[in-house]
C-alpha cells in the first residue's frame, strides 16, 4: 500500500495527498506533519519506512469539506485520491492485491465549487496572464458559475486588473513569474506557475475550439495571440485539476480596457469598496449598498462596484431601470418577495456539470426556474425600460424542464444521491415496485418478530440488523438456552454469542433479508439512473438556465438599489461624457450609517464642485484641522463617482458627473515592512503611480502629501505634486493639506480653488462643524485636537508655549528660523502647574443651595430671583 501511496505522491509533490482508506482520508510523512499542524488534529504513526516511523493523520470522509476549507484558506493545495474499486474487486486479482486508487481532483483556491468552501455573495475567480511578442492579456473564469472573460493587459496594468478581480488563484508561465513578482507583489502568494507548453497559443486555440465544440473562435470575437494563450492556459489548468472533466463555462467575453474605471489596489483599500481596512465586509461600501436577496444578485453588485462602467449609455440604462422600480414600488416589492425564493442556480449547474452535484442541485434548478417564470408573468404587458426588457427575455420558456423536474423530484430532496428517497412516488413504476417490496419487507420483519416471540414465549426477543450479520434474532443469554434446546433448535440457527446476548437466524429470515436487500439496492440503483437522466436534461438546457439566472440577478440588483435609494434618500445622478463634477448635499454612506447606529447623530452634507473647461484642471485645495472631516469629504466624493458609474443612485441631493476614467486615492498612513518600505516610502510610491498614470479624465484624492518627512521637504513635494496635477495630468482632484503656505497657489494656478472645513473655538476648545466652504484655514488646531485625545495638561501647556514662540519667530525672523529654536528652552524642565485653589463659595451660590424648587410657589420663586439680583448688585 505504501508503495502505491509514494507513487501517487511523486506525481503530486506540490499538494497534500488525501489518500482514501475506507471512511477516512489519510495523510502520511511530511503531508501529515503539515496537515496536523494546520488542522490542529492528532499526529500518529503507521509502520516504518527506511527504519523510521511513518507520521500519519486522517480526517473522516463525511467531514472532509470542512477540513478542505481550512487547508485552502491557509494556502495549501489538496490532491484527493479515491478508491477506484471495492476491496472485494481487488481480492479477485489476488488475496494481497491493493485496492486501485488515483487522484480524481486537485482542490485549489481557484477551482472550488462546493457551497461550504465558497462565499455565496462573491465570485471566486481563477485568472491567467500571458505574454506573446511583448503583448499581454489576462483571462479569468469563475468555475462555480461559468463566467469566462478575457482582455488585453500590459504588465503595468496587471496590478490594477488583479485588484479589480481579486482572484483566488493566478496561473502564469514559469518563465515570466520572476519578472511579474515585483509588479504584482500583493498577489504573488496566489500565483501558480505552469510550464510554457500550457501557454502555447496555437495549441490553445484548438483546446478552446474543442471545449466549445466549434471549428473556429471567430464566432466569439476577434482574439489576439496573448488572449488565446491566456484563455487556453485556464482550460489546460482546469483539465489538470479536474482530471479531464471540464466544467461548464460560458463562451468567452472579450472586455475592453476603456469599458471600466481603472482603480488600483491602494485606492481600493483606502476607499474600502468591498472590505474595510480591517479586512472585513462590514464597514465597507458594499455592506451598505447590498440589499440584494439572492446570492447571484450579491455577486453581480460586488462586480459592478469593483469595476464601475465608463459606458454612459449603459450607466443611464441602468438608472432608467431603477427609475422604473421606484415608480412601481408595489411591483418592485412583489418581485423582491419572489426573488427571496430563488436558489443559486449558477453554482448548482456548475456542480452538476462537474459530476459533483446532488438532488438538491436539481431541486435548486427546478425552484429557480419556477420563480423565473412567475416573475416573467408579473412583468408581461408592462412598458419596461429597454435594458429591463432585454433581461426579461431569459425568464420564460422553461415549462418542459420544470415539469420534468417537478414530476420527478420530491419537494425537499436529500443532500446526497446515495441517500436515495429523492424521486417522487408515481414517477417510475419500477422504482415504486422496488420500494413497495423494500418497505413491505420491513413490515414482514416486524411481523416475524411477533411470530417468533409468540413461538418461543420470549417477549423480549428482537430482530435487529448490522452490516456484518445482516438481520438476526437477538435474545438474552438466559432465554437463549430455550432456543438452543429441542424443538426450537430445529428452527432457530445459532449465529453468534456476545457477552450478554445470543444471536440466531432462521431460513425464513434469511430469505426475507435477501428480498429486502435486493429491493433496497435495486431502488437505489433506479434512483441513481433517474438522477443521471435528469442531470443530462438540465445540462442540455444549461444555456437557458444561465440566461434565467443572469436575468434574475439583474432584476435583483435593480430592485435592491431602488429600495436603497428610496429608504436612504439617494438621488439619480446626471452622468454624461463631459468633465463636470458637481455634487450638492453629498454624504458618505458608510459614515452616515455608522453615525445612525451610534445614536442617531446626523451626517453633515457638503457640496463639491470640480467642474472645469474642456482641457483644464479643476482642483480643490482643502485645509482645516485634523478630525474635522477632510478625509471623509475626500472619500465621499470619490465614492460618489464610483457609485454613479456602477449605475446606482447616489447619496446626495443632486449630482452631475462627467465620466471618470480613473480613480486614485492616496489617503492614510501605513508602512510595508515586509518589503522594507517606510510609511513615507509607501506614500511616495503611491503618489508616483498617480502622477505617472492619471489622465485628464481621472479623479484624484490626495491627503497630506509629504507629511512623512521634514517640514520643508514635505512642503516642497506637496507643492510640486499639486502643480503636476494641474499642469501635466490636468485632472479633477481634491488635495487636502496642513501646509497652509500652499493656499497661495490659488493665485498662481487658474484651476485651483481653496476650500476649508469650518471649526469654532470656544473657551480654548475647538468645535468641529464638518462644513466645507470656500476659503482657507490659517491654523491646524493640532494642540486642541491633542487635548481632545487626552494628552497630559503639562504637554498641552508646553506645546502651546512652543507653538506661540514658533509662530512669532516665523513672522519676525523668517529668514533665520534656527534663531527662534535657539531662543526656546526646549529641554528645560517645566514643573507641573500648581493646582488651582478651590474658589470660595459666593453668597449667591449659598443662597441657591438653600432653595428647594419643589416647595416654592410661583410668587416665592419670583421673589428669590429679585433677591439674587439684589445680591449681585452689591
Amino acid at each position: 500500500m505504501m508503495a502505491q501511496y509514494l507513487d501517487i505522491k511523486m506525481r503530486h509533490r506540490d499538494a497534500l495527498l488525501f489518500y482514501r482508506m475506507g471512511d477516512f482520508y489519510e495523510l502520511f510523512f511530511d503531508d501529515a506533519i503539515a496537515a496536523s499542524a494546520a488542522l490542529d488534529i492528532a499526529l500518529t504513526k503507521r509502520g516504518k519506512h527506511a527504519g523510521d516511523d511513518i507520521p500519519m493523520c486522517g480526517v473522516p470522509v463525511h467531514a472532509a469539506e470542512n477540513y478542505l476549507h481550512m487547508l485552502i484558506a491557509k494556502g495549501f493545495r489538496v490532491a484527493v485520491c479515491e478508491q477506484l474499486e471495492s476491496p472485494a474487486e481487488a481480492k479477485k486479482r489476488g488475496s494481497k492485491s491493493v485496492v486501485k486508487r488515483d487522484v480524481v481532483r486537485l482542490v485549489t483556491p481557484g477551482t472550488l465549487t462546493e457551497d461550504s468552501l465558497l462565499d455565496a455573495r462573491r465570485h471566486n475567480y481563477l485568472a491567467a496572464y500571458a505574454e506573446v511578442r511583448d503583448k499581454g492579456a489576462i483571462a479569468w473564469v469563475d468555475v462555480s458559475t461559468g463566467d469566462f472573460h478575457v482582455m488585453p493587459c500590459t504588465p503595468v496594468q496587471l496590478g490594477i486588473e488583479l485588484a479589480a478581480l481579486d482572484p483566488s488563484e493566478i496561473v502564469v508561465s514559469e518563465t515570466i513569474l520572476p519578472e511579474l513578482a515585483g509588479l504584482v507583489s500583493d498577489f504573488e502568494p496566489r500565483m501558480t506557475p505552469l510550464s510554457r507548453s500550457s501557454f502555447d497559443s496555437t495549441a490553445n486555440e484548438k483546446k478552446l475550439c474543442d471545449l466549445f465544440g466549434v471549428a473556429t473562435l471567430d464566432a466569439f470575437g476577434t482574439f489576439d495571440l496573448p488572449e488565446v494563450s491566456a484563455m487556453g492556459a485556464i482550460v489546460d489548468y482546469l483539465d489538470i485539476t479536474q482530471k479531464g472533466r471540464l466544467p461548464l463555462v460560458r463562451r468567452p467575453v472579450r472586455e475592453a480596457i476603456s469599458n471600466s474605471v481603472r482603480i488600483d489596489a491602494a485606492t481600493r483599500r483606502n476607499l474600502e469598496i468591498s472590505q474595510s481596512l480591517s479586512g472585513h465586509r462590514d464597514g465597507s461600501l458594499l455592506s451598505v449598498m447590498d440589499r440584494t436577496v439572492t446570492a447571484a444578485g450579491g455577486r453581480l453588485l460586488d462586480r459592478r462596484l469593483s469595476s464601475p462602467s465608463c459606458d454612459v449609455a449603459l450607466i443611464n440604462a441602468r438608472l432608467d431601470c431603477i427609475d422604473f422600480a421606484l415608480a412601481n414600488t408595489g411591483l418592485a416589492n412583489s418581485l423582491r418577495d419572489a426573488l427571496r425564493a430563488v436558489p443559486d442556480m449558477e453554482r448548482s449547474l456548475s456542480r452538476l456539470g462537474l459530476d459533483r452535484g446532488g438532488p438538491r442541485d436539481l431541486s435548486a434548478i427546478r425552484n429557480g426556474l419556477t420563480q423565473a417564470m412567475a416573475i416573467n408573468g408579473e412583468l408581461q404587458g408592462l412598458n419596461l425600460p429597454p435594458l429591463l426588457s432585454q433581461q426579461v427575455t431569459g425568464l420564460g420558456g422553461h415549462e418542459t424542464l420544470v415539469d420534468l423536474l417537478d414530476a420527478a423530484l420530491v419537494a425537499e430532496p436529500p443532500l446526497l444521491t446515495r441517500d436515495g428517497g429523492f424521486v417522487a412516488p408515481g414517477y417510475d413504476d419500477d422504482l415504486d415496485e422496488a420500494r413497495t417490496l423494500r418497505d413491505e419487507g420491513r413490515g414482514v420483519i416486524a411481523g416475524l418478530q411477533v411470530d417468533y416471540a409468540n413461538q418461543t414465549g420470549i417477549t423480549s426477543l428482537k430482530i435487529k440488523h448490522n452490516n456484518v450479520l445482516g438481520y438476526f434474532i437477538e435474545t438474552t443469554s438466559t432465554h437463549a438456552q430455550k432456543m438452543l434446546s429441542p424443538p426450537l433448535c430445529e428452527v432457530f440457527i445459532h449465529r453468534q454469542t456476545t457477552a450478554n446476548q445470543v444471536r440466531f437466524t432462521t431460513v425464513d429470515l434469511s430469505e426475507m433479508e435477501t428480498k429486502i436487500h435486493n429491493a433496497g439496492g435495486r431502488a437505489l440503483e433506479i434512483e441513481k439512473r433517474i438522477f443521471e437522466t435528469l442531470t443530462t436534461a438540465v445540462l442540455e438546457a444549461a444555456a437557458q438556465v444561465r440566461d434565467a439566472a443572469q436575468a434574475l440577478a439583474e432584476i435583483d440588483v435593480t430592485t435592491a438599489l431602488a429600495d436603497l435609494a428610496n429608504s436612504e434618500d439617494w438621488s439619480r445622478p446626471e452622468v454624461d461624457s463631459g468633465r463636470n463634477f458637481d455634487i450638492t448635499g453629498g454624504r458618505h454612506p458608510v459614515v452616515e450609517r455608522a453615525l445612525r447606529r451610534q445614536g442617531g447623530e446626523s451626517f453633515v452634507a457638503n457640496d463639491c464642485t470640480l467642474s472645469a473647461g474642456k482641457d483644464a484642471a479643476s482642483i480643490w485645495l482643502l485645509t482645516g484641522p485634523n478630525m474635522s472631516g477632510k478625509s471623509t469629504f475626500l472619500r465621499q466624493n470619490a465614492l460618489m463617482a464610483l457609485i454613479a458609474q456602477c449605475g446606482s443612485y447616489v447619496p446626495a441631493k443632486s449630482a452631475h458627473i462627467g465620466v471618470v476614467s480613473q480613480l486614485y486615492s492616496r489617503v492614510g498612513a501605513s508602512d510595508d515592512l515586509a518589503r522594507g518600505r517606510s510609511t513615507f516610502m509607501v506614500e511616495m510610491v503611491e503618489t508616483a503611480a498617480i502622477l505617472n498614470q492619471a489622465d485628464d479624465r481621472a479623479l484624484v484624492i490626495l491627503d497630506e502629501i509629504g507629511r512623512g518627512t521634514a517640514t520643508y521637504d514635505g512642503l516642497s513635494i506637496a507643492w510640486a505634486t499639486l502643480e503636476h496635477l494641474h499642469d501635466i495630468n490636468r485632472c479633477r482632484a481634491l488635495f487636502a493639506t496642513h501646509y497652509h503656505e500652499m493656499t497661495a497657489l490659488s493665485d498662481k494656478l487658474t484651476g485651483v480653488e481653496n476650500a476649508t472645513v469650518r471649526v469654532k473655538e470656544w473657551e480654548g476648545d475647538v468645535i468641529f462643524l464638518h462644513e466645507v466652504v470656500k476659503g482657507k484655514a490659517d491654523r491646524s488646531y493640532g494642540v486642541q485636537v491633542a487635548r481632545l485625545a487626552g494628552l497630559p495638561d503639562l504637554v498641552i501647556s508646553r506645546a502651546t508655549t512652543v507653538l506661540a514662540a514658533l509662530e512669532k519667530g516665523q513672522m519676525e525672523s523668517a529668514a533665520n528660523p534656527k534663531a527662534v529654536i535657539d531662543d526656546l528652552p526646549l529641554f528645560a524642565t517645566t514643573p507641573p502647574p500648581a493646582p488651582k485653589a478651590a474658589p470660595k463659595e459666593s453668597v449667591v451660590e449659598k443662597k441657591l443651595a438653600e432653595v428647594i424648587p419643589d416647595e416654592l410657589s410661583p410668587r416665592d420663586a419670583l421673589q428669590i430671583l429679585y433677591d439674587l439680583k439684589a445680591l449681585l448688585a452689591e
